[in-house]
């Protein structure tokens, strides 16, 4: 175990900091791309906020700044951001429904596992370096489909068509890491399950 994952650096701190402030633009995603024709600004705000995910583990690693909250926080966030933006995308036209529902299925089944999980009194589990590329590569699939794809339903550009091309080739990537992962939990899971119960039998 490396000293910060030992170590709990409280809630106020700059990566905690940076995942509620990714969670507070949501609504501002919501209104660009549902209530203005900026299409192109909403996918770039997305794509910031997931490339937000790395800059505040770098951070959290590099000032020493790893929480328990963050730990929490840092996922959960994630989970919302995917969620609402598939969602999003999808009713924007931007993303087939089958697309999203095979993503939301198992991010909807993450979601499940880790209530079940902090129910029966786990551990917290650190989250997987491959989560973290395949939530990264479904954060860049998202607004390149929102990139090339027109609100009126008009003909794609020439460059639309071959981003869309390497858009599907990542998000096909990235999908099926993510369930890959999932089940690549399943061993911290049943760890985190029996060093929970075994602290709170000690206690």
């Amino acid at each position: 175990m490396s000293p910060d994952e030992a170590s709990d650096a409280g809630w106020l701190t700059w990566p905690n900091l940076i995942s509620v402030i990714r969670l507070a633009l949501l609504p501002l995603f919501f209104w660009l791309l549902f209530g203005t024709n900026h299409r192109a600004i909403a996918a770039w705000l997305l794509a910031t906020l997931g490339a937000t995910d790395w800059i505040d583990g770098f951070v959290a690693r590099r000032w020493h700044q790893v929480s328990n909250v963050g730990k929490i926080l840092d996922p959960v966030a994630d989970r919302i951001l995917v969620i609402s933006a598939l969602l999003a995308i999808a009713a924007a036209a931007g993303v087939p429904w089958w697309f999203a529902s095979v993503t939301l299925t198992r991010e909807l089944i993450v979601s499940l596992l880790t209530v079940v999980l902090a129910s029966l009194g786990a551990a917290r589990i650190n989250v997987l370096w491959w989560g973290k590329v395949s939530t990264f590569a479904l954060m860049t699939t998202f607004p390149l489909f929102l990139l090339t794809t027109n609100p009126h339903h008009g003909a794609l550009l020439g460059w639309q068509h071959d981003v869309r091309d390497a858009c599907w080739v990542l998000g096909i990537t990235g999908l099926a890491l993510s369930w890959i992962v999932l089940f690549g939990y399943v061993k911290p899971a049943l760890n985190a399950l029996r060093t929970g119960r075994h602290a709170r039998r000690i206690l």
